[in-house]
């Protein structure tokens, strides 16, 4: 199914590629934009995960780097009946994380330093199975490439503030047609990846709640991640905001509406979900919404350095 919602969306990129191509350019631009498109979405399927991962300045990790961080991994994994992923460290104050790779067999799950510096084991142990959990359910690829477009997308509209609207344009749109465009291209770009991002976090919470074996461990540990977004700012993130929605909560801000403009669903949505499902196991379901400690002078727990 995500094969095919990759393929929707690549064909969708490409008629959106061409459309912009033809208000810059015509039938000439029309065609060179097709080739771009061509040659945009081979890329991305191949390079879109190594692209991301560089974008954010992501360190691979393996076993004698971090020991503990990487055996908890692949116990998971063993439970999940998967491949082990690739383990990258951002060095990176908001705790966050996001998984990224076409396929199982070529994935990675990336964690900030401020994730194992904020959260206890468990909590790091629900967020980590929730990439698991995007992995194994085959989202990466869509995620990423969808991170990869909206940006493709975006500076094109970008060139279209300086190239459009000059008296040269000669397929009778002109400025006004231009400025259209400059609106309704971001804007369509950032409707696909925000359609896509919405349905998937539930399933990969319930899976993710599956593989780590307590859902309260990721919901405590999205109730802290909510709540250092009022104290720290992912500066990478702001300035790439086509890849927002691929990380556990989103990076840019603390929407709590859960509707179309919102990249993720609400987390207390996300949570009282978890809680549910905890309390249908027998595992409890209390989560503290704002630790105490979180912003204050306490000592944070880092148990991976």
């Amino acid at each position: 199914m995500n094969y095919m919602k990759t393929a929707i969306l690549l064909a969708g990129m490409t008629a959106l590629f061409m459309g912009i191509g033809f208000l810059l350019g015509g039938r000439t631009g029309m065609l060179i934009a097709l080739a771009v498109a061509a040659a945009m979405n081979f890329w991305s399927y191949w390079g879109s995960d190594k692209a991301v991962l560089n974008m954010y300045g992501a360190q691979e990790i393996d076993q004698n780097s971090a020991p503990d961080l990487y055996n908890m991994t692949w116990e998971m994994t063993q439970r999940a009946g998967m491949p082990m992923p690739r383990l990258f460290i951002i060095h990176e104050d908001q705790p966050n994380a996001f998984a990224t790779g076409r396929n199982p067999e070529n994935a990675a799950v990336a964690v900030n330093t401020g994730l194992l510096n904020a959260l206890t084991p468990e909590e790091v142990a629900g967020v980590v199975a929730h990439e698991l959990a995007h992995i194994r359910n085959r989202d990466t690829l869509t995620m990423t490439i969808t991170a990869t477009l909206a940006g493709a997308v975006s500076m094109l509209a970008n060139f279209a503030a300086f190239s459009g609207g000059n008296g040269e344009n000669r397929n009778g749109f002109g400025i006004i047609g231009t400025i259209a465009m400059m609106i309704l291209a971001p804007l369509a770009a950032s409707i696909v990846q925000m359609a896509i991002s919405r349905s998937r976090e539930y399933e990969a919470d319930k899976l993710g709640a599956e593989i780590c074996g307590n859902p309260m461990w990721l919901a405590s540990a999205l109730a802290k991640i909510a709540g250092a977004h009022n104290y720290t700012q992912n500066n990478t993130a702001e300035h790439n905001p086509q890849t927002a929605h691929m990380f556990i909560i989103n990076p840019l801000s603390g929407e709590r509406m859960d509707n179309l403009f919102s990249t993720h669903p609400d987390t207390g949505n996300r949570i009282a979900a978890l809680q549910q499902l905890a309390q249908a196991w027998g595992t409890g379901g209390y989560v503290q919404q704002q630790p105490a400690a979180w912003g204050s002078n306490a000592p944070r727990r880092g148990p991976w350095g």
